[in-house]
């Protein structure tokens, strides 16, 4: 493997056969665990809507935070090489799903709203600029096939 190329690997394993399988579209649970070597067990379902259990997270909520995630390491590292001191970051993504008439559904949106905390106020404006960076750099975020937004918001270290 060369350095241009990262493999991943992870496990699904289906926990909801209730006793008969798939017989019927309400005789089976969409419980399921994720594995991968190294890491905790993440427990999944579908979302509440399609039967799933709210108690466990679902693949859009997954996917929702591979953006978030990958949108705030990717701004983190650009900010250190623009010599931005970012002190705090959180963000509260959202994201819409549309579902078509023959059942099948895809992501129309997705809106980041990150507000970060930088040590100095000089560096405001640059630490503001540095999402249109960061989100050209997101892995995730040029890997899907609907919009990703951003919203940001920024404060100070003293703001907070």
């Amino acid at each position: 493997m060369g350095l241009n190329q990262h493999h991943y690997e992870i496990n699904i394993n289906w926990t909801g056969n209730r006793g008969t399988g798939t017989s019927a579209y309400n005789a089976y649970g969409r419980d399921h665990t994720v594995t991968a070597v190294g890491v905790p067990v993440l427990l999944g379902s579908a979302d509440k809507t399609f039967h799933g259990d709210r108690d466990r997270w679902n693949p859009e909520q997954l996917l929702l935070t591979a953006l978030a995630q990958c949108h705030m390491l990717s701004y983190l590292h650009v900010a250190l090489k623009h010599g931005v001191v970012v002190t705090k970051y959180e963000d509260c993504a959202n994201g819409t799903l549309i579902l078509n008439p023959d059942g099948s559904g895809q992501f129309e949106s997705a809106t980041l709203h990150p507000k970060v905390y930088v040590a100095d106020p000089a560096t405001t404006d640059l630490a503001l600029s540095l999402h249109a960076e960061a989100a050209s750099q997101c892995f995730i975020a040029r890997s899907v096939n609907f919009p990703v937004h951003h919203e940001p918001g920024l404060l100070t270290a003293t703001q907070d």
